[in-house]
């Protein structure tokens, strides 16, 4: 098992990959057992070559996408503490003992490198990513109640029961905004950590689209409330069912049933009968959903225990 383990995604990183490495191994050649792992997904560039000639261990990930490489990280490398940086070189190497020790010797499980809170927005040049930001920071504020600053950085440090027990369901860019809400919904101990951030280097391109990426991350974002905190979601659509029920029956149905002592609209009755029906099945469905959330906790909780044992004996 490594001490700490530097995980480097990268796709055509060509212009920026050795720098990357490097800087990671200068800034934790005090560590021992530090080992930098680069997973090359299908580039096209010399990404491959210069990541070995900067002294990283270099594997593959062939299907294509960000959370088909973490995937593979995630399962192949062992390591008390895990840091996981891009290779674009907008990170600062420098900042890796510092949240590798949150890590070691304050038992965080997942250490968040925040952009937002330090230079982001004025290093950033790519229109609408800070706009997109603060868009997915809110929503998820506003859906899981959490104090995450930054939730789509790709500067993080883990803990090994962190990662040995997060399910990697995202294939794409999406997978930050992932982790950080099964970190929230399972209460693990989590960090903000500010970092200086710096811009992508001229003739160094963003693999990220700022429209159908943040699509899928918003969506991701509605999914995971529904999955994670179903009694909420499903009350909220049976109030809205059982509202538009309402506001259709009152004018429709009941001020004129009031004027002539008869029904003018049974299809409107009938469909605003449905409406509270199903409004009632809705709740009822998120009353049975969230009991299954809860027994789903309390096995993650024993898993939680089962992954610690895990780590004492690979040790």
């Amino acid at each position: 098992m490594d001490r700490l383990a530097i995980l480097i995604p990268c796709y055509n990183e060509a212009k920026t990959i050795q720098k990357v490495v490097k800087d990671c191994l200068n800034a934790t050649k005090d560590i021992d057992g530090t080992v930098v792992y680069v997973y090359d997904n299908n580039s096209t560039d010399d990404t491959v070559s210069l990541a070995k000639e900067a002294g990283a261990v270099v594997r593959h990930e062939y299907s294509q996408g960000k959370g088909n490489v973490i995937r593979r990280m995630f399962r192949e490398i062992d390591a008390e503490c895990y840091i996981m940086i891009d290779g674009d070189d907008t990170y600062p190497a420098d900042e890796i003992p510092k949240m590798a020790k949150y890590v070691h010797e304050q038992n965080y499980d997942m250490v968040i490198g925040d952009r937002l809170s330090s230079s982001y927005f004025e290093e950033n040049k790519r229109p609408f990513h800070g706009i997109g930001n603060k868009l997915v920071r809110g929503s998820i504020n506003f859906f899981f109640k959490n104090d995450i600053r930054d939730i789509m950085t790709g500067y993080r440090a883990f803990s090994y029961q962190f990662v040995k027990t997060y399910p990697v369901l995202s294939k794409g860019f999406e997978i930050e905004t992932e982790m950080s809400i099964f970190a929230i919904v399972n209460n693990l101990a989590m960090k903000n950590h500010i970092i200086e951030y710096r811009d992508r280097p001229v003739g160094s391109s963003s693999k990220l689209n700022t429209y159908s990426d943040g699509f899928k991350v918003l969506r991701l974002i509605v999914t995971l409330f529904r999955n994670y905190r179903p009694l909420p979601f499903y009350s909220i659509l049976g109030l809205l069912l059982t509202i538009l029920a309402v506001m259709f029956f009152i004018p429709d149905v009941w001020i004129p049933y009031l004027h002539t002592g008869k029904v003018l609209n049974y299809p409107t009755l009938i469909v605003c009968g449905f409406c509270v029906l199903a409004g009632i099945i809705s709740l009822y469905a998120g009353l049975v959903l969230d009991a299954l959330q809860r027994k789903e906790r309390r096995e993650f909780e024993s898993r939680l225990q089962e992954v610690k044992a895990m780590k004492e004996l690979a040790k």
